[in-house]
Formats: structure tokens, sequence, C-alpha cells
């Protein structure tokens, strides 16, 4: 008998974004009938395109209809014929806050016969997941000039953390790091030997939450340097990495190369309780638009984790087990390197479903 219709917000976005979002829904429907769910999708045009036309990006009357749906499933934002950080500011990072998707999801999984650039480093070695803090940080826009434009001119940034921010980051990696029940140990990455005020709140609350409620997971500790040595060197010692939004950024770009580069990355905007949005994390590589060659593998990854989220966690299992086996089909994870197109990328998956 199935179950609810999920609803589902699309948003294919600039550049390569509608291609790659196109296999991910021929994937969808094809792993909808063999396991009789029903869904419902709702296209949103939040593109450079419609901005030049109209200057409209993403309104409040826009959030409040995302909020009534299960999931937004995006492609990429990102048009060269606009200026730097207004799409990105005024789509995706508007949907992050409004939605409050305080949770940022990063598998860095390597998968059978991808290259990675790890010399002696396989599948077996290369899986694990960052939970990055999403909403905080100095993310969170707080500062200011002093004397702009003077030789005494002074730029401050501030890095935001509350105490029920980094709790409810904290939790979410503890609690995932159980249901993942694979090595059971979750590390903190920071900076507590410098950065002294942020990081003695993220290791006291670290500490005490694992202590009092999660005493089946080990806990460690790295600085965020080390963890990028160690990503190259020994990434094998990783289960469930958590971090704040500054480091999570730039250890998941790390984390994408090692496991094959930005065609296979996918990763989430989470709300546990509320509305999450997932998207292939390589951009909208406009010049390679129109040409069918972009690796739609990353936005395939994108919906399995949607699936995950909605509760269709055997859907999710099958979908990644179809690409696995289109990874084992391929020539490379690099646009027009493939050995095939971007949309026999997503048959090969639809069709292994």
């Amino acid at each position: 008998m199935a179950g609810k219709t999920h609803k589902i917000a699309v948003i294919g976005g600039d550049g390569t974004g509608p291609e790659v979002v196109a296999e991910g829904l021929k994937v969808l429907k094809a792993v909808a009938q063999k396991h009789n769910f029903k869904y419902e999708l709702k296209e949103f045009d939040f593109t450079g395109k419609r901005y030049l036309k109209t200057g409209k990006l993403v309104s409040d009357q826009d959030i409040a209809e995302l909020k009534t749906f299960d999931a937004i499933y995006l492609g990429a934002v990102g048009d060269p014929a606009v200026k730097p950080g207004i799409i990105e500011h005024g789509v995706l990072l508007k949907i992050r806050f409004a939605l409050d998707q305080y949770i940022n999801l990063r598998p860095v999984i390597l998968y059978p016969n991808v290259w990675t650039p790890l010399k002696d480093k396989g599948p077996a070695e290369i899986d694990f997941i960052v939970v990055r803090e999403n909403s905080e940080g100095l993310y969170k826009g707080i500062g200011e000039f002093q004397k702009k434009g003077t030789a005494d001119e002074v730029a401050i940034q501030v890095s935001y953390n509350t105490r029920k921010g980094v709790e409810r980051c904290l939790r979410y990696a503890f609690e995932f790091c159980r249901k993942r029940n694979k090595k059971k140990t979750l590390t903190l990455v920071g900076k507590t030997n410098v950065l002294t005020y942020a990081w003695d709140l993220w290791e006291r609350a670290f500490h005490e939450i694992g202590q009092k409620d999660y005493p089946d997971i080990k806990r460690e500790y790295a600085h965020v340097d080390a963890t990028c040595m160690w990503f190259v060197k020994n990434p094998e010692w990783f289960d469930v990495i958590v971090t704040d939004n500054m480091f999570g950024d730039i250890i998941t770009d790390l984390g994408a190369m090692i496991q094959g580069g930005m065609g296979i990355a996918a990763g989430g905007n989470i709300n546990p309780e509320g509305v999450s949005m997932f998207e292939p994390i390589g951009g909208s590589a406009p010049k390679y638009t129109g040409q069918n060659v972009i690796n739609p593998l990353a936005a395939i990854g994108a919906l399995q984790m949607l699936l995950d989220e909605i509760g269709e966690s055997k859907a999710a299992a099958d979908v990644e087990k179809g690409i696995k086996f289109a990874c084992t089909k391929m020539k490379s994870m690099s646009a027009g390197k493939m050995g095939m197109s971007t949309t026999e990328v997503g048959d090969t998956v639809a069709g292994a479903i």
C-alpha cells in the first residue's frame, strides 16, 4: 500500500543545474515506481535570467510557499551575467536562513572505479560524513569597518556562536553517528588553541552532551589544519565529523576532491524539524550549459539524500546502488570525459534501479 504523496519543490537554477536535475528526476520516477510511492513536483524559477529580466529573487511569499513542501531539490545557482553574490545571497542563503536549515550535511564517499588523487586509498578508506553548522559563525555577517579607506582602516568580522545553535548541531551529529552505526566515532574539528572563545563553547558543549547523552559514541578532537593533513594522509581515521560554518565550508571542498571531484559530491541543507534542501555542490558550470556533457551523479546523489530525509530509505539505498553501478561504466567523473553523455548517465542509474 502506497503511503503519503511527497511534495517536492524543484529549483533547476542556472547553468547546467536544470540538466542535472532532469536526470535526478528521471531516477526519482524509476525508484518511485519500484517502491510504490507518490510524489508531486513544482518548479520554481529562481534564476539569473529571471533576475536580469524582472529584478526578482526569492520573496517572503516564495518562502511561505516553500514551507509547505516536504523537501527542496536544487540544481545550482550562479549566472556569469549577474554580479557574484547577488543570486547566491538572494536565493541560496535566503532559503537556508529563512527555512532555518542549520545543518549542512556532506558525505565524503569514494565509489568504486572513481579516481582519487590519493595514492593507495580506495572506497574502504574514504567513507565519512561532515556535519557543518550552517547558520552561525563567521557567515552570520556581523562586523564593521572602522576608518575605511584610510591607512588606519580596521575590518572586523565576528564569529557568532550561540549555545543553542552549537548544541543543536552537535546533537544532530551525535544522532547521525549513532544511526550510521559504523565506527561510532564523532570528531570535533576546530581551533581551540587560538580561537579561544568560540571553540571553548564548542568543546565544552561537545563533551558535556556526549558524556551525558551519548556515552556509546567515542569523542575525538582535531585542529582544522591537522584535519586537512589527515584527509590526505589518513582519511580512514574519520567516521563522522562535526564543525562550524567556516571550517566546514573549507574541509568539505577538500573532501569533494578526495572522493573524486565536484561531479560526484552531493550535499544537504537540513532542518530536521522543517523543510530541507538538497543539491550537487559543484555549482552551475556555465561553460558546459546545453552540451549534455556535465556529470549528473552529484545531483542524483543529492536526490538519494532527499529520499533518505523524507523517509524513503529503501528507495535511497537503491539509488546509491544505481550510482555505484554507473560509476563502473564511466571512464571519468569529469565533464566531457565520462565516456557517456549526461542523459546516458541518468539512463544508466535509472536502468540499474
